[in-house]
């Protein structure tokens, strides 16, 4: 599985690249802040949206920590998609956060 480490997410962002990013964290933790541009998919239902992604774009899965970005990241390869699991999630983020 690949992986990003939240400062290296910043760096890309700040630089103006295009990330597809996905937030698999409940809705209580996102109303706490998301990253500006990142969609809101519960990991929960992950399984039942997947078919509204785009396969043919890479996609980032952020979560708290880094574990059910991990689970996403992996139901989401078998799948046959390009996703990156965000190192950390949000514990390390550092950068701007949306309410």
């Amino acid at each position: 599985m690949k992986t990003i480490q939240p400062e290296e997410l910043l760096t890309k962002l700040d630089a103006g690249e295009t990330i597809h990013m996905i937030d698999v964290r409940e809705a209580d933790e996102v109303a706490t802040g998301i990253i500006p541009g990142a969609e809101h998919i519960p990991l929960g239902l992950v399984e039942f949206k997947y078919q509204d992604l785009d396969k043919n774009k890479e996609y980032v899965i952020i979560c708290r920590s880094g574990g059910r970005s991990g689970k996403a990241c992996q139901f989401l390869e078998e799948q046959g998609f390009d996703v990156t699991n965000m190192s950390g999630g949000m514990l390390e983020w550092q950068g701007e956060i949306e309410l």
